[in-house]
């Protein structure tokens, strides 16, 4: 008898480090997936960019807008594998995960301005705290676990990583949240509260360091649910 596939739920914001997803992470968190013959299904808000950065000049275009969605769509191939993330219901998936990436610190939250201040989108923080409330492990990846993961549970004293960059992480224990220095290469998993988190290119720089450190965090998700 073929064993049901495990269902992963995978939250995009944008397409593009400096203003979305982090393309190298999720194109990397959806093929662990499949490597540990589980499937996937990407979730996005529906609401414009922060702004929209020119990628090859590091500027801000003026004038021009996008909106997350849509970008997200670049990365699951269209529609298909793709829904607005109010749709998100937490008894269909078997875990959530965070690819990295400016969009999580711009879209998902106001983390990049605003920091300990910041909020999450309601869309986020009810994903992140339904999931968590039904005892199912989550995956932050990059800056996620600062952007999305402190902002959201912080107050549960969670324990996450960045890396070891000082000032990012006594945001997240400004927060209420404890954190871990980490190498690219592996992963911190707060075994009580389901959460796994890697630096990925928080640290980098090669794309087989960053690969080894997010097919590990996926496989401990994958193993707690």
């Amino acid at each position: 008898m073929n064993q049901e596939k495990k269902k992963v739920a995978v939250v995009l914001s944008g397409c593009g480090v400096f203003d979305g997803t982090e393309i190298h992470e999720a194109v990397l968190t959806l093929l662990a997936v499949e490597e540990e013959n589980a499937s996937w299904h990407c979730f996005a808000p529906k609401i414009e960019q922060l702004h929209v950065i020119d990628h090859a000049k590091g500027e801000v275009v003026e004038g021009e807008k996008r909106d997350v969605f849509s970008e997200s769509a670049r990365i699951s191939r269209g529609s298909e594998k793709l829904s607005e993330l109010s749709e998100y219901d937490p008894n269909d998936f078997d875990c959530l995960l965070f690819p990295g990436g400016f969009g999580g610190a711009k879209n998902l939250s106001d983390f990049a301005i605003k920091g300990p201040e910041g909020i999450a989108l309601d869309s986020v923080e009810q994903a992140v705290r339904s999931t968590h409330s039904l005892a199912k492990p989550i995956g932050f990846i990059c800056i996620t676990p600062a952007s999305v993961g402190a902002l959201t549970l912080g107050g549960d004293q969670v324990t996450l990583t960045i890396g070891n960059d000082r000032e990012t992480a006594s945001v997240i224990e400004a927060l209420g949240s404890r954190h871990e220095d980490c190498s690219v290469e592996d992963i911190v998993v707060d075994y009580q509260n389901k959460i796994v988190s890697t630096p990925a290119y928080m640290l980098g720089p090669s794309l087989k360091q960053v690969r080894i450190g997010i097919a590990k965090l996926v496989r401990q998700v994958l193993s707690m649910t």
